[in-house]
Order: C-alpha cells, then sequence, then structure tokens
C-alpha cells in the first residue's frame, strides 16, 4: 500500500491537499522516520504517524542562523529587541520566545545584547544560560565583531577615523557625550564608503557597545545619522533611522569562530 493511501484509510476526513501539506511539511513518520512522499510503499505492519505542526518562524524576522546554542537574526528598523514599559508585546524576543517554545526538547530563549529599535540587522540570542554566558563575556571582553553602515547628514571630511570619549544618559535617559553619572568609554572606529550631495555612508565598527554609542558620537562629529531626529537629523528622505547592523562575529559557545553577515537595506540608496 502506498503511503498516501494509508493516510487515507486512517484519517478519512481528511482531503489529498491536507496529506499533501502533512507529507510536505515532515509530520508524516513511518517506524519513526520521516517521510515527505506520498507514493512510498508501507507495509501493513509499518507503524505511520502524524506529528505536530513544526514551529513557525516568526514573518517579521528573518532567520539568519540557527543551531541547538543560539538564533542569529535580522531584525527591520521599528521593532524592539526587549519590552519597555510602553511596548511589552510586539519585541523581537517575544516572537523568538514563542517560536522556541514550540520546539521539541522545551528550549527557552535569553537576551545577549539589543538595537535600538529604529536600527535594523544581526541580532543573537541563546537558548541556554551557559550559551548567554559565553556569549555576553565575550561582548564584555569586546571580542565580537560588530559592523554598521549607516548613512549621515552632510559630508564628512576625513577618509576615516576613531570617536572616542565619555558617554552618559541624562535624565531623560538621552545618551550625550562627556562625563556624567555612571559615564562611560566608547569607541567608534569609522571609514568613509561614499560621498553624496548632502550624506555620507559609513562603514562603522564598535569597539564597545554602549547604548546610543554610535547615534550619540555621530551627533557630537556634527554629521547625525539620516532621519535621526532625536540627535538633530534635518533630513528623513526614507521615513527611518539609517543605521543597520552588517556584522557579526564571535566565538561559538562550543567553539569555532562564526561571523555572519547582512545586506545593506537597498532604501539607504536613496538616503
Amino acid at each position: 500500500m502506498l503511503l498516501r493511501e494509508r493516510l487515507r484509510a486512517l484519517y478519512p476526513g481528511a482531503s489529498g491537499r491536507t496529506i499533501k501539506g502533512w507529507l510536505e511539511a515532515g509530520r508524516v513518520s513511518v517506524d519513526g522516520r520521516v517521510v515527505r512522499r506520498g507514493d512510498v510503499v508501507v507495509t501493513d505492519g509499518a507503524r505511520v504517524t502524524l506529528g505536530e505542526p513544526p514551529a513557525q518562524f516568526p514573518s517579521s524576522l528573518h532567520l539568519v542562523h540557527e543551531d541547538d546554542d543560539l538564533l542569529v537574526v535580522d531584525k527591520p528598523a521599528g521593532l524592539l529587541t526587549i519590552a519597555t514599559e510602553r511596548e511589552r508585546d510586539r519585541t523581537a524576543y517575544r516572537m523568538l520566545r514563542e517560536y522556541v517554545h514550540a520546539l521539541p526538547g522545551r528550549v527557552r530563549l535569553f537576551i545577549v545584547h539589543r538595537l535600538d529599535r529604529e536600527t535594523s540587522g544581526l541580532l543573537v540570542f541563546a537558548k541556554s544560560p551557559e550559551a548567554k554566558r559565553r556569549l555576553q563575556a565575550q561582548f564584555e571582553a569586546r571580542t565580537v565583531e560588530r559592523g554598521y553602515v549607516a548613512v549621515v547628514d552632510g559630508r564628512v571630511a576625513a577618509s576615516g577615523g576613531t570617536l572616542g570619549g565619555l558617554l552618559h544618559e541624562d535624565r531623560a535617559r538621552r545618551v550625550r557625550p562627556g562625563r556624567g553619572p555612571g559615564a562611560r568609554e566608547a569607541i567608534t572606529r569609522y571609514r568613509v564608503l561614499e560621498r553624496r550631495r548632502g550624506s555620507t555612508v559609513l562603514e562603522l565598527t564598535l569597539e564597545t557597545g554602549r547604548r546610543g554609542q554610535i547615534r550619540a558620537q555621530l551627533a557630537a562629529l556634527g554629521h547625525p545619522i539620516t532621519g535621526d531626529r532625536a540627535y538633530g537629523s534635518r533630513r528623513d528622505p526614507i521615513r527611518r533611522l539609517c543605521l543597520h547592523a552588517t556584522r557579526l562575529g564571535f566565538t561559538s559557545p562550543r567553539g569555532g569562530r562564526m561571523a555572519f553577515e547582512s545586506r545593506i537595506p537597498g532604501e539607504f540608496r536613496r538616503a
């Protein structure tokens, strides 16, 4: 008997299209092995089972890499990494947590680092406390490779340089250069990729990873990120902050170097 015929006998209420969908989704097993073709011959004694639907990856995110220890995703602009007092439901963390909870083995999800709501690009999440600890230790030791591309207002004169100094948060939680309560060192290296009539495209590498670091330092340089009205930008041609996390590199929790790339958003060409 063919597998599709056995399934019709087992589930008489299922249509041919439904059975085809089960097979394509990998829900049908024969003697414990997933079979995706309905024309496979099965013996009378074979054990045919229908498993649960596979976990659906959230459509708002792009999956870059997944293994037993971590998830790397490409986050769109406008989506929070984790919840705030004003927004608790629509976050990358909550979407991914629901996804991993549906996976076999009671998988959990842990925050490793963040991107601002307005920033798009690469994020890594851990699937265990140990993976989180190992990854965050690398962020603290400054061994994680973090690359960005930004479009900034005006024409940057130097071909490259280093932005350094202290950053602190004011009472409104605005990140500013200079000394203040909790001030910490922040270092960003930049290189000009392209100069346009009213803007410049920069490649940026983080030596430190302070909240709002790139935005505050570029504004202090006199070239706020295009679309960043909070830091003085007077241009918003594509109705978003023109900052994208393009590269993320680190050592896997199990050893071995891993590096991921994300393309510069095509809309940046209009900024």
